[in-house]
């Protein structure tokens, strides 16, 4: 037996809870994996209080990130006792996720746990940091470079936000940072933001277009806060979407697009291919500045998860927050 969050719903309604759970319940997989250190995602304190449809079938073990080690293998890529790591794949949602001792999975949904990184170092960094790098990769891809001008990171307090500043500095980038809690001011100029303007300039109904201001935006916030991004992006600047904090609308016109050549490129960190995953991760082993981790992370255990959710969707947890499971 080990223990794990598992949600349900039935008659009785929607709950969460830490139980003991048998191994025979874990769901069809080719590889066991021990795990070590999962995560609490913005997605997984949705799937733990019921405030969105997130888990498509119950019971459900939520977590879209885990890091551990492999105890079963029938995978050809996958031997007892290597190190690994997951994001995504709909794990946590449709398929049990790594918020508990065990997780059975497909292997092809495994990456190996980069040298780099100890599973708790991965996990800090996690799906938020993943997404952020593969933010970054998409501004590259489309030649955007520090001398062009600043970068937009909106929702700058989240994790996504919070590595895109630390990561987009680090490579030598103007960031300017985007919040609505003004006590947090120091922890992004930390991070290297340049600069610090509220969100509020951006979250209401603006124009179609507006100044131009910066080169590129990352936005994990959606709704009106990435329209006006949109609006003022430079011309031929990008705009990398990954989120949906203010909402999943997106009330903006064409004329960013088609009468300044501004790219809006989405983000979908759920389902890259696997050398896609190793190429952002090992980006991540070189371009972040690991010194930077217990600024932005901090450590709960397995049995605070449920506890954590509703404050991490109130937004009254800045940055990352890595679960021991064996705690």
């Amino acid at each position: 037996m080990f223990k794990g969050v598992l949600i349900d719903k039935d008659d009785s309604g929607y709950r969460a809870t830490l139980q003991e759970i048998q191994d025979d319940q874990l769901p069809e997989g080719d590889v066991t994996v021990r795990v070590a250190y999962s995560t609490l995602n913005f997605k997984d304190g949705l799937a733990i209080t019921g405030s969105s449809p997130v888990v498509r079938k119950f019971p459900m073990v939520p977590g879209i990130d885990l890091a551990g080690v492999v105890e079963a293998s029938g995978h050809p890529d996958y031997k007892v006792g290597d190190p690994v790591l997951l994001n995504g794949w709909g794990v946590g949602e449709g398929h049990w996720g790594g918020l508990a001792q065990k997780a059975r999975l497909n292997g092809d949904w495994l990456i190996p746990l980069p040298k780099a990184f100890t599973a708790a170092q991965a996990m800090a960094i996690g799906t938020a940091g993943y997404t952020a790098m593969l933010c970054i990769m998409a501004l590259e891809h489309n030649g955007v470079t520090p001398e062009q001008g600043e970068v937009l990171v909106t929702g700058a307090n989240g994790g996504v936000g919070s590595f895109a500043i630390a990561l987009l500095s680090r490579l030598g980038y103007r960031v300017v940072a985007s919040t609505g809690r003004t006590s947090e001011h120091d922890y992004l100029k930390q991070l290297g933001a340049s600069e610090i303007i509220d969100r509020a300039t951006l979250s209401e109904p603006g124009k179609p277009l507006a100044k131009e201001r910066w080169v590129a935006v990352i936005d994990s916030v959606g709704s009106h806060t990435l329209a006006n991004a949109c609006a003022s992006t430079k011309a031929n600047g990008t705009v990398a979407a990954c989120g949906l904090a203010q909402g999943m609308d997106f009330p903006a016109s064409v004329a960013p697009f088609i009468l300044r050549g501004v790219t809006l490129a989405g983000i979908n960190s759920v389902t890259q291919p696997k050398a896609k995953r190793v190429a952002a991760w090992n980006r991540l082993a070189r371009d972040l500045d690991f010194n930077l981790l217990p600024l932005i992370s901090h450590e709960i255990g397995l049995s605070e998860a449920i506890e954590a959710a509703p404050r991490l969707l109130a937004g009254q947890l800045r940055g990352r927050v890595v679960v021991d499971v064996n705690r």
